[in-house]
């Protein structure tokens, strides 16, 4: 196959940590043509999708006393190549949000690609339509008691309602801007006025799970089945659990209720063309769809002594053939 990946900056990225990495390593071992491109190299021309791309060899990073070590040049790039996006098996958009406006205008020249021909990981169309805060509400059994608002009276009243909530910006990543929100709190104002910029953006406030400090779950999801997960642990100085907090991981197992929120999810995944998704789960809830980059394969694989991302690329190649 010939894969071509849209991802950040290349040398920003952590190969013993990025999952986009671990996807692209998994392709080259495998013996898959790898391309990298960014969002902003994309254009449309005669109605096609192109792009300029570059030809990425990547060497492998190994365990070492359990930790994963990558040599310092651990990839090799060619010359860039200006190409229809046609020319790919497959197209990953791994791009990190925020979700914003070169962002949504990269899924629309994404739109451009013929499905028929060349699969696109996720499908650009998907990613629009599920905001990875927002998109979790549809599945009422599997949520904490979550309001969406703008509106400091309708926030207030939940919170003294529920004595503890977690308000998340709507279009953040990574844990960024998620507050603890308590009854009494005499910053309470200020915090709404800066979160909703004046009262004007909506924000996603949902009950303080307690259970939360039991960690929080990241399931990865291919093609709506299960196929991997990890705990993410608060550091002990942040009440938040994600990695780019400070946070710690650790091995998990996939319990009968999370396996029966998946089923959930699954139909509608499929139907959007969702193929691979993180979600995020604590005590039995499912709080976030994580549909742009979701991570975790490499601490998946380092716990369980796997190799997810040979396994997501195998699931192409099935798809193609």
């Amino acid at each position: 196959m010939k894969l071509a990946f849209i991802i950040d900056p290349i040398h920003k990225l952590d190969p013993c940590h990025d999952t986009s990495v671990a996807l692209m390593e998994a392709a080259h071992v495998l013996g898959h043509e790898v391309w990298i491109t960014q969002a902003e190299y994309l254009s449309v021309i005669n109605n096609q999708a192109y792009a300029y791309v570059q030809r990425a060899e990547l060497t492998p990073i190994e365990l070492v006393d359990d930790r994963w070590i990558a040599v310092a040049d651990w990839y090799r790039l060619s010359p860039q190549e200006f190409t229809p996006l046609a020319n790919f098996d497959a197209v990953f958009m791994r791009t990190d949000p925020p979700v914003n406006i070169p962002y949504l205008f990269a899924t629309y020249i994404l739109d451009y690609i013929d499905p028929n021909q060349t699969l696109v990981i996720n499908h650009p169309q998907g990613i629009r339509a599920a905001n990875e805060k927002m998109y979790a509400l549809q599945f009422t059994q599997a949520i904490p008691e979550t309001i969406v608002s703008a509106d400091k009276k309708v926030i207030r009243e939940f919170l003294e309602a529920k004595g503890a909530a977690i308000l998340k910006p709507l279009g953040n990543k990574a844990g960024e801007g998620i507050l603890f929100l308590q009854p009494g709190d005499r910053n309470f104002n200020s915090i709404l006025e800066l979160s909703t910029h004046q009262g004007s953006v909506p924000v996603m406030v949902q009950e303080y799970l307690p259970a939360a400090k039991d960690g929080d779950k990241r399931i990865i999801l291919l093609n709506g089945e299960p196929i991997g997960a990890i705990n993410r642990l608060s550091s002990g100085a942040d009440f938040r659990n994600n990695m780019a907090t400070g946070g710690t991981v650790a091995a998990t197992e996939i319990t009968e209720r999370e396996y029966e929120i998946c089923s959930q999810l699954a139909p509608k995944l499929r139907e959007d063309g969702l193929i691979f998704v993180g979600i995020d789960v604590i005590g039995g809830y499912l709080t976030e769809v994580n549909v742009t980059s979701p991570t975790g394969i490499r601490e998946i694989d380092r716990f369980n002594g796997v190799r997810l991302g040979q396994k997501v690329i195998e699931w192409i190649n099935s798809q193609i053939k």
